[in-house]
């Protein structure tokens, strides 16, 4: 995910934290000195800290039962609303998917218990003032217990709304699953907006936006890789596009960027294997930086995924979570052409019509 940079390792997963999460920290923070002084923003900033590590937690709840299937999960992020963990794919068994989901709150309901077990009460009333410092734990305790209620919500992407895909997934197929599953996510989306709006709310408005996309996005995901299959990549590789060698300079893929419609070019070496690929926005970067005269190297993506025309397209449509485009080669490495998230999309809509 763009903006987010790594912490480290843990349990086989990269932690990664998004840069707008420091906003919310400083935001907490200036807010609690305004109310209560130094004291107020260092336990409250202590106290996003604490919330976040639960959040942390409830994500390696879902990356550990994911594990057991056999899913990995590269990276899990941290966001202002919340985690993210990026599993290579979800289990398609809807028994599978549901461990995976109750595993998440599940976390959060023994911290909770953890919680009263050392003599924390469970103070909601708390969780509507972001500057007090009353009872810290009673505090933690409330918004785990908040965090495995509100995940259970039956409406996509939260954990109910997976447990509910799976339940229909029983009765439907998984397309028309996901869509009925991300509908009740939308709706949801617009209930949070609406009370954001209401009641000036931002951080509600934002997971209402959050919401809405990533049901549509895991929508277009499902539905995209039911159409995907019994495809080849070399049914979707764009295979006019002008390349660029490793001695070019950048002010050279400037020019072809003006006379092509491409926003992104391979970059080959003699035998017409892949060195990299320059994206239109590094190159923008470096042209702003006026690097014009340096070659095409020192600005392009050299960690581009290569497929076999014959693999499947499932496995294009997984390398483009993390990448521009995916190469598409030859059995001796030669790149015959490559697939994008846009032409992608554009098959798709194809094959719907």
């Amino acid at each position: 995910m763009t903006w987010s940079f790594p912490l480290g390792r843990l349990l086989g997963s990269e932690l990664r934290v998004h840069a707008t999460f420091f906003l919310l920290l400083a935001w907490v923070a200036i807010s609690a000195y305004g109310t209560g002084g130094v004291q107020a923003a260092l336990i409250n900033t202590v106290f996003i800290l604490s919330l976040f590590a639960c959040v942390v937690a409830h994500e390696y709840g879902h990356a550990l039962m994911a594990r057991r299937f056999g899913i990995k999960t590269p990276d899990i992020t941290l966001l202002p609303i919340g985690g993210m963990a990026r599993m290579e794919k979800m289990p398609e068994k809807p028994a599978q998917e549901i461990a995976v989901a109750f595993a998440g709150p599940a976390v959060n309901v023994v911290i909770w218990a953890l919680l009263i077990t050392f003599g924390a009460s469970t103070e909601f009333d708390l969780l509507t003032d972001p500057t007090s410092t009353r009872d810290f734990l009673g505090r933690l305790a409330a918004v785990n217990l908040f965090l495995a209620i509100f995940n259970l919500i039956p409406a996509f992407p939260m954990d109910g709304g997976r447990v509910l895909r799976a339940l229909l997934a029983t009765r439907f197929d998984r397309v028309r699953a996901t869509q009925i599953a991300a509908t009740a996510g939308q709706l949801f989306a617009f209930l949070l907006g609406f009370l954001g709006l209401s009641s000036g709310n931002l951080i509600l408005m934002l997971i209402a936006v959050f919401v809405f996309l990533a049901a549509q996005a895991e929508s277009n995901d499902v539905a995209n890789r039911a159409g995907a299959q019994g495809l080849a990549v070399r049914d979707a590789m764009i295979t006019s596009f002008e390349a660029l060698s490793p001695s070019d300079t950048l002010n050279t893929a400037a020019q072809s960027l003006i006379r092509t419609t491409q926003h992104e070019f391979p970059v080959l070496d003699s035998e017409g294997r892949l060195a990299g690929f320059l994206t239109r926005t590094a190159l923008f970067h470096a042209m702003a930086e006026n690097a014009g005269h340096r070659p095409v190297v020192d600005a392009m993506d050299p960690e581009i995924p290569q497929r076999h025309l014959l693999a499947p397209l499932e496995e294009a449509l997984d390398a483009l979570m993390q990448a521009p485009a995916v190469a598409v080669t030859d059995k001796d490495g030669v790149v015959l052409g490559y697939v994008t998230r846009e032409n992608l999309g554009e098959l798709m809509v194809l094959r719907r019509h």
